[in-house]
């Protein structure tokens, strides 16, 4: 299992993000981008891949745009689905793995956002995932993904540290009003290319006392542009475009953020 796949986190997601990006927000103005590629693209449907809790498939609908979402993780598809019901919306809101969901029609514009589809752990999954959404796909038919440019500098150090090497990222009050500290650790293996480590959630009592741990497992693959070039020519994608953030900059040189716009072909 993945940390999204477990009910406390999947609860929880919302209110820890929150403070995440409080201050230092990476994925600012991610909603609006998407929206705004939902309007140029989304004509003949649009699904929000690793919908996760609904980010943006509620944006959307806030927005007029009714969209279908998938997520592997079946705890975040109920927290999304309750979130649209409480809006009044009567929102597709399906469980399934990216490399394998079938839908009873095509889509124009297709949306993995932020980190979705740096979770598949293989050019073998990654490969499927792009055919299998290709599928889904009207001639034509738009996807946005995002994957980063892998930091020499942070690969070194995430070399020598361990799973179990744990800074504290943030603090937060969870969904039963309990403060509690979220720790991370990190290590990367440079021959696979994937960043493993375990998110430690600890609950504290009103005198700061531990009074509950739990630790939640996390995998995700870096990708570099030449591979992923390769790899969405061999799949049938035209790039269109590729951004550095989701204000639309310049991809040139190092970016956090890789936005990738490609076309069905």
């Amino acid at each position: 299992m993945d940390l999204h796949d477990y009910k406390d986190v999947a609860e929880n997601y919302d209110l820890y993000l929150d403070v995440m990006y409080k201050d230092v927000d990476n994925h600012s103005g991610f909603q609006d981008f998407y929206l705004d590629f939902a309007k140029e693209y989304g004509k003949d449907g649009v699904i929000d891949i690793a919908c996760g809790t609904g980010a943006v498939l509620l944006y959307l609908a806030d927005h007029g745009i009714m969209a279908d979402g998938t997520d592997l993780s079946e705890a975040m598809c109920q927290v999304a689905d309750k979130k649209a019901k409480a809006k009044g919306y009567n929102l597709n809101i399906f469980p399934a793995n990216m490399t394998e969901f079938r839908s009873d029609r095509k889509y124009s514009c297709a949306i993995i956002a932020r980190s979705g589809f740096m979770h598949l752990l293989t050019p073998e999954l990654q490969r499927e995932a792009l055919l299998n959404i290709r599928e889904n796909l009207v001639d034509g038919g738009m996807l946005t993904f995002n994957t980063f440019d892998p930091n020499p500098i942070f690969q070194a150090e995430q070399m020598n540290t361990k799973d179990t090497d744990y800074s504290l990222r943030l603090e937060y009050i969870n969904k039963q009003g309990n403060r509690e500290k979220i720790y991370n650790a990190i290590t990367y293996d440079p021959y696979t290319q994937i960043m493993s480590g375990n998110w430690k959630f600890e609950t504290l009592d009103e005198n700061g006392a531990v009074i509950e741990e739990r630790v939640r497992p996390l995998k995700m693959r870096q990708t570099y542009r030449q591979e992923m070039e390769y790899l969405l020519e061999l799949t049938g994608y035209k790039i269109v475009n590729v951004y550095g953030g989701y204000q639309k900059e310049s991809s040139e040189g190092s970016a956090k953020n890789v936005i990738w716009c490609v076309r069905k072909r």
